[in-house]
């Protein structure tokens, strides 16, 4: 599988037991560097029906399957509405990058809705979510040597940096390190390096790698201090007001 997605996702949407409100295509694909064999991440928003949140079973809010279609890795991972919601409460960047996420298979109004309501959920909390992301994947580079923790590791700084500058979720790392005149020079090396292989080494200078890794959690921090997003999301009511309406929409019709 190439950078190219030449695969039909629309289908996949069409065979979920439940109402998709949307579907995007996350991963490496969304960051910038998928590999020749990178599987294909499907992220969205699915719409339980009433009886599944009123009776006595536990909802089956969040749905995970892995799956190989046609020689692609497939990974479709989906939340009821109300979690979703829930996410987006939360500081939660991965939850926003999948909404806002330019690679779109399936939407629909209440995605559009989502999305017109995005801004309103940032805070400069955010960095949060991309310093401990970073952390983790700078360990797990550090245990295997791969390039793909390591280029993980820069793109959730480098994403955090921009979000706390500028009020921006972006992803994709070619785009960050034109908009981060921080980013160091050779990630674009090590982007096109990871096209040939999903879990290859990294060839780099780890002392180097470790010295820009530790600035940019500097800069994050310094990004977050100054930063003119506010302390406090604003966007319960808008949030919790959409989920009634689109739960009854869909009992309704």
């Amino acid at each position: 599988m190439g950078p190219d997605l030449d695969i039909d996702l629309t289908s996949v949407v069409a065979e979920q037991r439940d109402p998709l409100l949307f579907a995007t295509v996350s991963g490496a694909h969304l960051y910038g560097f998928p590999s020749r064999d990178s599987d294909v991440d499907l992220r969205g928003v699915h719409l339980l029906p009433v009886a599944d949140l009123v009776g006595l079973r536990e909802p089956e809010e969040t749905r995970s399957r892995m799956w190989d279609r046609d020689g692609v890795e497939m990974d479709l991972v989906t939340h009821d509405l109300r979690k979703f919601a829930r996410l987006m409460l939360r500081h939660n960047g991965y939850v926003l990058e999948q909404l806002l996420s330019p690679l779109v298979v399936h939407t629909t109004d209440a995605h559009a809705e989502l999305v017109a309501l995005a801004p309103t959920v940032l805070t400069s909390h955010h960095a949060h979510h991309y310093r401990g992301f970073a952390k983790t994947q700078w360990r797990l580079f550090e245990k295997n040597g791969e390039l793909k923790p390591l280029l993980y590791t820069f793109r959730v700084l480098l994403s955090g940096i921009h979000l706390m500058r500028s009020g921006a979720v972006v992803a994709h790392l070619p785009t960050l390190l034109g908009e981060v005149p921080a980013a160091p020079a050779y990630l674009t090396d090590l982007v096109a390096a990871k096209v040939e292989a999903e879990h290859g080494g990294a060839d780099v200078d780890h002392a180097r790698v470790a010295a820009d890794v530790e600035r940019l959690h500097a800069l994050l921090d310094e990004a977050q201090e100054d930063s003119a997003l506010p302390g406090v999301h604003r966007a319960y009511d808008a949030l919790h007001d959409l989920v009634v309406r689109v739960r009854i929409e869909e009992t309704q019709g």
